[in-house]
């Protein structure tokens, strides 16, 4: 563990992706304490955000304690939070709904820039195959019809998403049946 009592690992998760649990590995490498961000919260049934913070809460969850393990939430902290339209005062609004954070791990540039802003610390993660397994790149990859999104995401993932219909959902959306 490193010298932070608690990081803010801030995300859409739409879906979780191995880019995702790198990044709150490293996280939980730097401090005592991880809160995971569900950020967007009150977005669903969009093709930008298609599943609600409820199914990535769930999503979280097992992932987590697939890869973390079953005690995960000793460390980790899972908080939906609403989007608010302020860049300048996002940070402040999370100091109101969160406990108390040392800084952030975030791969979002504006992000780590609007924690810095406010004095805090501002930490960039190693990308798990950026390119590759990103949100946007596998929502794309799922409305085609390509099975390679699956690569990015872990089997229990993967196996939630189908009981929720994440893909047939994606697809309606996209064909505006939905």
């Amino acid at each position: 563990m490193g010298g932070y009592r608690r990081l803010v690992v801030p995300g859409r998760f739409q879906p979780l992706h191995r880019g995702h649990l790198a990044t709150v590995e490293y996280a939980l490498s730097l401090s005592e304490e991880v809160i995971v961000v569900i950020g967007s919260a009150q977005e669903s049934f969009t093709l930008k955000n298609p599943l609600t913070a409820g199914e990535r809460f769930e999503m979280l969850d097992i992932a987590f304690r697939e890869f973390l393990g079953r005690d995960y939430r000793s460390r980790v902290l899972i908080v939906p939070v609403m989007d608010i339209a302020m860049n300048k005062v996002w940070v402040q609004y999370l100091k109101m709904l969160l406990p108390p954070f040392d800084g952030v791990v975030s791969g979002n540039e504006l992000v780590r820039l609007l924690f810095e802003d406010i004095g805090l610390v501002a930490l960039t993660p190693k990308f798990y195959n950026r390119e590759k397994c990103s949100g946007t790149r596998i929502r794309e990859l799922v409305i085609k019809g390509s099975p390679e999104w699956r690569e990015c995401v872990p089997d229990a993932v993967v196996e939630y998403l189908s009981r929720v219909g994440f893909e047939e959902r994606l697809r309606r959306l996209a064909s505006g049946e939905g």
